[in-house]
């Protein structure tokens, strides 16, 4: 997908819960140069908690692992379409800072514990950032059906087949990754705690979300540049 792969790291013990929501609503939190995309009409806010393992510039040896959290819409923009993330919560000290520091982007450290007993996973996360809205989350989710990959044209395939992401900082900036297709399960999820609506200065949606857990991933990045 491009040509100069800076990152690789895998994602585990990922979860996308999904709610749709009328345009509108996500519309008015998004930059300017950004508009809403929309799959039958709907727009959706999805909250999605993994780990991010073994992260490392590439040919590196060793690499970082963390667990990360992210409150995303989904839009169409100067370079294309991609996720736009509201916030990225993670538990690790050194990363929110330099992309904070570097770029202003809406990184909060967080205290966070992920937790897997066979197909179940535990995700809770409160987020310890100082002068930062309060949010917290804590959800228990389970797989509960056969592997599959989305087709394309699908709601599923609209919400995890991304492969650019744009943040608004001091600027708007926009990187890219590449991987293979997703591999989605069903899954079910007791969600106990999710101020993360809250926190980012929306009504928390209604009715029941879209719930899908992800197999293991190997992902490249590129850098992070300006949109």
């Amino acid at each position: 997908m491009f040509g100069r792969r800076w990152l690789e790291m895998t994602w585990r013990d990922g979860l996308f819960v999904h709610w749709a929501v009328d345009p509108d609503v996500v519309a008015g939190s998004l930059p300017e140069a950004l508009s809403v995309a929309t799959h039958d009409g709907d727009a959706y806010l999805g909250i999605v908690p993994f780990v991010m393992a073994d992260i490392r510039p590439r040919g590196f040896p060793i690499g970082r692992s963390f667990p990360e959290l992210n409150l995303r819409t989904y839009v169409d923009g100067p370079k294309g379409r991609g996720v736009y993330f509201f916030n990225l919560d993670a538990a690790d000290p050194v990363g929110v800072a330099v992309a904070r520091r570097l770029f202003a982007l809406p990184y909060y450290r967080a205290r966070m514990a992920v937790d897997r007993d066979g197909e179940e996973v535990r995700f809770a996360s409160d987020r310890t950032h100082r002068g930062a809205p309060a949010a917290t989350f804590d959800a228990t989710y389970e797989t509960a059906g056969e592997p599959f990959t989305p087709e394309s044209g699908t709601l599923a395939a609209f919400l995890v087949e991304n492969y650019r992401f744009y943040a608004d900082g001091r600027r708007l900036y926009c990187g890219e990754i590449a991987h293979e297709p997703w591999t989605l399960r069903e899954a079910t999820v007791d969600l106990r705690t999710n101020t993360l609506f809250d926190a980012n200065g929306f009504d928390r949606p209604s009715g029941d979300p879209l719930v899908h857990a992800a197999e293991p991933l190997t992902v490249t990045a590129d850098r992070i540049r300006r949109a």
